[in-house]
């Protein structure tokens, strides 16, 4: 398989997918007067590359009699062989119930072999959209070839979901500011919901296998009463917070002023925290062991704006801690990315992500904490690792939003020798639809900012967790 495939014409037309999806409705099927040929199976992704197995996507759409592309549901097909292996591509995955949303997973694959791959759709091999990521050369996407990892040496330890940015509340997907760029509504069910029951729905299957979920900020969309009554309900429904779940606030779940918060926990210059009635109180540093695993939670939300700080109370707590048992195993997640090279790449400039000082100091602390190994940020709806500041051994991992395209959550699988990072899309129907239609936001260009390379998305880190239980 190369890039070359489809006709330019195609693909040109194939790039406003996203766009038009939700000008036909997406019914799940072809509209009344839609034709069944030609079908495209396009937005080919290989978005999960484990050390034994592999799961692609791909959307199959058709024009209907006004030309518009429309999703068309058709079978899932792929077929597999190692690259080094002589014979053909052979099919490993076969459903027959059609979908417009295809997602395939394959396992019992070969640690750190290379594979050819192929998927189609009513014969119709599936081709990656005009999008920089799965068009880069070297891309899965593009040269049909992916090698699945090798896990860290030793046992499996434990497995740990991060996820972040499920905007409980939110009506519209895709805005930055003033309405702009246009965004994406659903209202039967609202989409927040939809994705974190996918979410919660997914953690709970014996094939992710999570001991423990850590979300990272943006819970709700403003924090009211009801959106946060709400999200904690769902989440307990699911498991014990402290026991099965952490979290921490994001900017969006800071304290507000208003008659709609009056009810709520007083906070400083006349606001108040309705966050903290449902969960924890600002700028409170969250701690929890797992297993001789030590987890901090920072909360980095300002009390008005989107970018982030850390109190002098809670940092002086987090020293301490770090201090006190400085090679101790560490993860830390709080929702504002840390480093310069963050604050440079995402698309609300340096502004967005903690600020300078705080920045500074908390890596410097890093660097004096060897046990300190991933903090784990939401807030930029991506999937990026960037460089630390200083030589510190820390990786920082930014995961891409529920809510939205691309979404899901990464698991970080925890062996004796390191542990592996991987990127999971939720595969509910409700899910993948909506994940289709979010493609289009940013006038088409939000898979370029957010799926993130397959490195990000999918990789090993060696580290010495044998002391761990």
């Amino acid at each position: 398989m190369t890039c070359c495939g489809p006709s330019r014409r195609t693909l040109l037309g194939v790039i406003g997918v996203a766009a038009l999806l939700p000008l036909a409705g997406l019914p799940g099927a072809s509209p009344a007067g839609a034709q069944p040929s030609p079908l495209i199976a396009t937005d080919l992704e290989v978005v999960t590359i484990t050390d034994r197995s592999v799961i692609l996507t791909w959307t199959t759409v058709a024009p209907d009699q006004a030309g518009r592309l429309v999703p068309v549901p058709a079978d899932t097909e792929v077929l597999l062989a190692p690259a080094d292996a002589p014979h053909a591509l052979v099919p490993v995955f076969g459903d027959t119930q059609e979908t417009p949303f295809h997602y395939a997973e394959i396992h019992s694959l070969e640690p750190g072999r290379a594979y050819h791959f192929e998927a189609r759709s009513r014969g119709v091999r599936a081709v990656p959209a005009l999008s920089l990521t799965t068009l880069s050369p070297g891309s899965p996407e593009c040269t049909g070839e992916f090698t699945t990892l090798v896990p860290p040496p030793g046992r499996p330890l434990r497995t740990i979901a991060l996820a972040n940015d499920v905007h409980y509340g939110e009506q519209v997907s895709g805005i930055l500011f003033d309405s702009l760029p246009p965004g994406f509504r659903q209202d039967v069910p609202p989409y927040p919901e939809v994705m974190l029951a996918a979410l919660l729905d997914d953690l709970r299957r014996p094939d992710r296998g999570a001991d423990l979920l850590l979300i990272a900020g943006d819970l709700t969309s403003e924090a009211s009463l009801g959106d946060t009554r709400a999200v904690r309900a769902h989440l307990d429904s699911w498991g014990t917070m402290g026991t099965d779940y952490l979290v921490v606030r994001g900017n969006h779940d800071r304290p507000h002023v208003g008659p709609d918060y009056a009810a709520c926990q007083p906070a400083p210059a006349d606001h108040h925290d309705c966050f903290a009635d449902a969960f924890t109180p600002r700028q409170q540093l969250l701690e929890h062991d797992l297993g001789g695993l030590r987890l901090l939670g920072m909360d980095t939300s300002e009390l008005d704006g989107s970018g982030g700080t850390i109190d002098r109370p809670q940092f002086d707590v987090l020293t301490e801690r770090l201090r006190a048992d400085p090679d101790r195993p560490t993860l830390v997640f709080g929702h504002h990315p840390v480093t310069v090279e963050s604050g440079l790449t995402n698309l609300a400039g340096p502004g967005f992500v903690l600020n300078g000082r705080d920045s500074a100091e908390l890596q410097a602390l890093y660097a004096r904490t060897p046990g300190v190994f991933l903090q784990h940020s939401g807030h930029t709806h991506r999937n990026r690792r960037t460089r630390p500041d200083t030589a510190a051994a820390v990786e920082f991992l930014e995961v891409a939003a529920v809510k939205e395209y691309p979404g899901g959550y990464c698991l970080l699988r925890l062996y004796e020798g390191g542990y592996m990072v991987n990127f999971y899309k939720t595969r509910t129907d409700a899910a993948r639809r909506w994940s289709t239609v979010t493609r289009g936001e940013y006038f088409g260009l939000l898979p370029d900012y957010t799926l993130g390379t397959t490195a990000d998305r999918n990789h090993v880190v060696l580290r010495d967790f044998s002391g761990l239980g």
